[in-house]
């Protein structure tokens, strides 16, 4: 079987839509404002609706553009700077911790859990509901699992569920020397619940960043954070801590070069 050389294949039709719609997005457009409708745009550029469609899909990927329930598609605001990054040995719900919690409630580790806490499938594991509002907007939904054997001491009078169970858990997680994070992330899709949480539509694209809590050499938490993928933008810093950036500086000195 041969091969196609990357410089004889011809520009995607709707990947030149999408520079053609970036430039009227930063010329015709303020933030905020919402799009014509589909069959307008794609009578406005000579396209089909297809193709419309899968350029304005990877703008809404690159936090250009936001869809929004009951409104449509707008112009997306520069994406705000949320700082993610944790000191190597915190806990969840440690001074100074950004979260809101929201709910917590107990039942056997779903086989997807079960593998990232490393676990039999049977094993009762309580799971933390928290979110994050940065300026106002929900920008990241959070789930924490953590195994009933990683807080033997949660007492059986705390209550049963809500903020309160909630901050219960996290704070037995805080007696536990935590010897390492182990941290990954990912780009997917909104779940439904995720997806009502941030305000977003199942199926947005989001930013997905799992951490792994290991203490004594094994893992005594993990947490499935949910990002805006319109509204974030995850940077590396030189600790390898996780941060998420504020571009607006750096999207004006992009214009005025």
């Amino acid at each position: 079987m041969g091969t196609t050389r990357l410089e004889t294949v011809p520009e995607p039709k709707y990947w030149h839509l999408r520079t053609v719609l970036a430039e009227a997005l930063d010329s015709d457009f303020a933030v905020g404002e919402v799009l014509p409708n589909e069959r307008e745009l794609a009578a406005r550029f000579g396209v089909a609706r297809a193709t419309l469609r899968q350029a304005l899909e990877q703008l809404e990927l690159e936090g250009r553009l936001q869809r929004r329930r009951g409104v449509g598609t707008t112009v997306a605001p520069p994406r705000l700077g949320v700082d993610v990054s944790t000191p190597p040995h915190a806990w969840p719900g440690a001074d100074e911790d950004a979260w809101q919690p929201l709910d917590c409630g107990t039942a056997t580790a779903p086989a997807a859990v079960a593998r990232l806490l490393e676990t039999g499938e049977g094993e009762p594991v309580h799971t933390v509901r928290r979110i994050r509002i940065t300026h106002g907007q929900s920008v990241a939904a959070e789930l924490i699992h953590v195994p009933a054997s990683s807080v033997p001491d949660l007492s059986a009078i705390e209550a049963p569920s809500g903020p309160a169970r909630a901050r219960a858990v996290l704070r037995e997680l805080q007696h536990l020397g935590l010897d390492a994070q182990e941290r990954a992330v990912e780009l997917g899709s909104a779940r439904a619940d995720d997806a009502k949480e941030l305000d977003r539509l199942p199926g947005a694209p989001v930013l997905v960043v799992t951490t792994r809590y290991v203490v004594a050499g094994r893992v005594a938490a993990v947490s499935v954070a949910t990002y805006r993928a319109d509204t974030c933008r995850l940077t590396f810093g030189a600790s390898g801590d996780l941060e998420i950036s504020d571009e607006t500086q750096e999207r004006q000195e992009r214009r005025a070069s």
